[in-house]
């Protein structure tokens, strides 16, 4: 059974703005725009989310020509036909029933340790000092929650989480594309916003799949407190048989990439 996601919703506090100095405000507008878009792409697919479909689709396909604007483009066409059950059922198979391609980011980071719980509250913390409440009832280092900070904070301190998380990002992306999940597109026009893997992150990322995150017999007590759900609500069970895709193909993307 999924945990049902509703949208992210921001408070009325307005977050600060981190923008770098080589964006234009109409560049940070379009980043914050996409960013947002990739919010609600990677949330439960339920029946708000699905009647929504046209107009995302519509959005993904007016934003400026870029690498992370094509991802979304071939994304959406696919989005936009399936059928709804489909959708809900392939969003459960790859992101509740896989430990690889868990939408909780600090997993990838601190794996079930004391550290993620700290982890978490630290990234509340930054939530509320920007002036911003994630107030729909999801973990903060849930992937779409991230997302939403990140449109709303800018490129400089709001993307912090994103750019912190890369590796683990690197792992969903993987493992995603290994299923030929058509939610590859998300995670590839993410990354191409972040600042590219080194070396030392791709060896890293290899690690984390071959031998999975840090693990310890503990709850995650120092965030137990904090009003979100308990740590047996969240922590992705054990990994699923790998079940293939069909492959994605869409008007504007003639062959599927990997």
């Amino acid at each position: 059974m999924s945990v049902r996601r509703t949208l992210v919703r921001p408070s009325a506090g307005r977050p600060a703005t981190g923008r770098r100095e080589h964006l234009t405000p109409e560049e940070t507008e379009q980043r914050a725009h996409l960013l947002r878009l990739l919010s609600l792409l990677f949330q439960y697919p339920d029946a708000e989310l699905a009647a929504a479909r046209p107009a995302l689709a519509a959005a993904a396909a007016a934003l400026p020509d870029s690498p992370a604007a094509h991802e979304l483009s071939a994304f959406t066409a696919w989005f936009a036909v399936q059928p709804a059950d489909k959708l809900e059922s392939h969003y459960v198979e790859v992101f509740d029933l896989r430990r690889k391609s868990s939408l909780y980011l600090t997993y990838y980071l601190h794996g079930d340790t004391r550290r993620r719980g700290m982890a978490l509250l630290t990234l509340a913390r930054t939530y509320r000092a920007a002036g911003w409440d994630a107030d729909g009832g999801e973990l903060p280092d849930h992937l779409p929650v991230v997302l939403e900070f990140a449109a709303l904070a800018g490129p400089g301190a709001g993307e912090a989480p994103l750019r912190r998380h890369r590796r683990g990002l690197e792992l969903i992306h993987h493992a995603l594309s290994d299923v030929r999940s058509p939610y590859h597109r998300l995670t590839a026009a993410l990354l191409s916003l972040l600042p590219p893997a080194t070396p030392a992150d791709l060896a890293a990322v290899a690690l984390l799949a071959a031998e999975g995150p840090p693990a310890e017999d503990v709850g995650l007590d120092p965030y137990s407190g904090a009003g979100f759900a308990p740590p047996g609500t969240f922590v992705p069970p054990p990994q699923a048989p790998p079940t293939l895709m069909p492959p994605l193909t869409s008007p504007k993307d003639p062959e599927t990439r990997r």
